[in-house]
């Protein structure tokens, strides 16, 4: 325990300029040293005793001023609008991209145009778009550690997060539709060229987003139970968004007659994303970060700031078993048009009815798994879902092969299957990273919430990269017939069961007890 000759030492400077100035690193060194944990909760102490022995009154913050403002429902939810807006914008990205780049025959067959070169043009291995998404998922990956330490040591009067979400909001939703807009109406290299210079800006505009966007979670929740409460909700806007995305076939149908299929497809993504932009725009306007947030700015480099986060060990686990998830689950994503209209036969529309029928469905378990997680803990839920998914991923290989059940109950029995692991996955592993950033910060005395969340990110998309490449080039495998999409299906969920294998080394305890002051 530091000693009152200490506690002296310490407060001097403060006495002497009256007012709390950041204690320095060797005394917040000290503190770490002396069981106070991370330089947030040293500051406190400081603040505390400080006045103590200057004979003022406590319990004010360290600021003077009064505590920092618990986020009400309203405003949880006003957050969450921004979740909405970016996830329409990614669902759109993700579920319609190489639908639209790389057509099957009905697709052709209805007006759609051929833009960019087909087949395994790339060293006789890869796809034009494989290798367009799977390098802009790599670029994307490398510049989150970059968005995050530069969001963590931000100095901004607005805050450290919020400054990010206002800049990046147009050039999200604009890159998304131009995307799209090829500008040559026919097979050519030029529209290859232009696609690759959007997808980049894409992807640099929604790490721009969502890397400062996720780091609020941590830091606008005060306790786990809050952070668990930010996550089921912003989970909720996410599904949400990524379901609206799903409708576009339903919109674009009704406009084809009038616009034809290509302009009909653009003016859907256009209409979609300027009603992303303006959900975007709901946090920057209602949430003032200052009156929720208390940290500091992080003083780190961005490799330094990287390189001390990956050496969690507990992070390195979640996050590995994190990327085949993410593998898997974006060759389930990208395939399920195709899995809808080539191996079920049935029509695009088809698509937007499994996917908001399991969007809707997973929304019934979102109470549940917020009740019962507390119960039964993080880690069995996600391991729970790992295997329920494993099986609707090896399933969705035998579809249209199945003779016994028509082919609309095949797609509804896939909808039922994975609607409670899709709620599971939607909801906690945010706050499996937030449970992480606060134990590091409380052993480590560093504030690295964005670093946390640009860390996971980072990884993901190399395994997001990896999944485009294999599934675009698989897909062409017994072309007309389905096979590569059979193919697809069940190395899904191989890498979803091997997510689920790594998982099982997490020590979830471990975090536990080091945030509840425990270890």
């Amino acid at each position: 325990m530091i000693s009152p000759g200490e506690w002296k030492k310490f407060c001097e400077p403060w006495k002497a300029d009256n007012h709390l100035c950041e204690v320095s690193i060797p005394n917040r060194e000290i503190a770490a040293g002396r069981g106070y944990g991370s330089h947030q909760t040293w500051n406190r102490l400081f603040w505390k005793k400080c006045k103590n022995l200057d004979g003022i009154k406590t319990g004010e913050d360290k600021t003077g001023g009064s505590k920092m403002k618990k986020l009400t429902t309203v405003k949880i939810w006003q957050f969450a609008a921004g979740q909405f807006g970016w996830a329409l914008l990614s669902g759109i990205i993700s579920n319609w991209l190489v639908y639209f780049y790389q057509p099957d025959e009905t697709a052709i067959s209805q007006g759609q145009t051929v833009f960019i070169p087909q087949g395994l043009v790339i060293f006789g291995v890869f796809t034009i778009i494989g290798g367009i998404t799977a390098f802009g998922r790599i670029f994307d990956a490398f510049t989150d550690p970059m968005i995050a330490s530069w969001s963590d040591r931000c100095t901004s009067k607005n805050g450290r997060r919020i400054p990010f979400l206002k800049g990046a909001s147009l050039p999200l939703a604009l890159s998304t539709v131009l995307v799209f807009w090829s500008p040559v109406n026919e097979n050519s290299w030029i529209n290859a060229a232009f696609l690759f210079g959007m997808i980049l800006a894409y992807y640099l505009s929604i790490t721009a987003y969502c890397t400062p966007y996720n780091a609020l979670i941590p830091e606008l929740g005060h306790t786990q139970q809050e952070r668990l409460n930010i996550s089921t909700i912003i989970s909720f806007t996410f599904i949400a968004g990524t379901a609206v995305a799903y409708l576009a076939p339903a919109i674009w149908g009704t406009l084809i007659p009038s616009f034809g299929r290509v302009n009909a497809i653009r003016i859907t993504f256009t209409a979609m994303a300027a009603a992303a932009f303006v959900c975007m725009l709901v946090p920057v306007f209602c949430i003032r970060e200052k009156d929720y947030v208390d940290t500091v700015p992080s003083k780190d480099s961005a490799f330094r700031s990287l390189t001390a986060t990956f050496r969690n060990g507990e992070f390195r686990k979640f996050v590995g078993s994190d990327i085949f998830y993410w593998i898997a689950l974006t060759m389930f994503q990208t395939g399920l048009p195709f899995f809808v209209t080539s191996l079920l036969k049935l029509p695009e529309t088809m698509t937007t009815l499994y996917f908001v029928g399991m969007t809707a469905l997973s929304l019934v378990f979102y109470v549940p798994v917020n009740k019962l997680t507390p119960k039964l803990g993080k880690k069995k839920m996600i391991l729970f879902a790992f295997a329920v998914f494993s099986l609707a991923y090896f399933y969705t290989g035998f579809m249209g092969n199945i003779p016994f059940i028509p082919e609309t109950v095949q797609g509804l029995i896939l909808t039922v299957v994975a609607a409670l692991p899709m709620a599971i996955f939607g909801i906690l592993p945010q706050a499996v990273v937030a449970d992480i950033a606060q134990s590091d910060a409380v052993t480590s005395g560093s504030s690295r919430e964005g670093m946390f969340y640009a860390a996971r990110t980072f990884a993901f998309k190399l395994g997001q990269s990896l999944s485009m490449l294999i599934f675009t080039a698989v897909s062409t495998i017994g072309a007309g017939t389905g096979t590569g999409y059979r193919i697809a299906a069940f190395g899904a969920a191989v890498f979803c069961g091997a997510g689920g294998l790594i998982l099982m080394f997490y020590d979830e305890k471990k975090i536990n007890c080091v945030i509840n002051g425990k270890a």
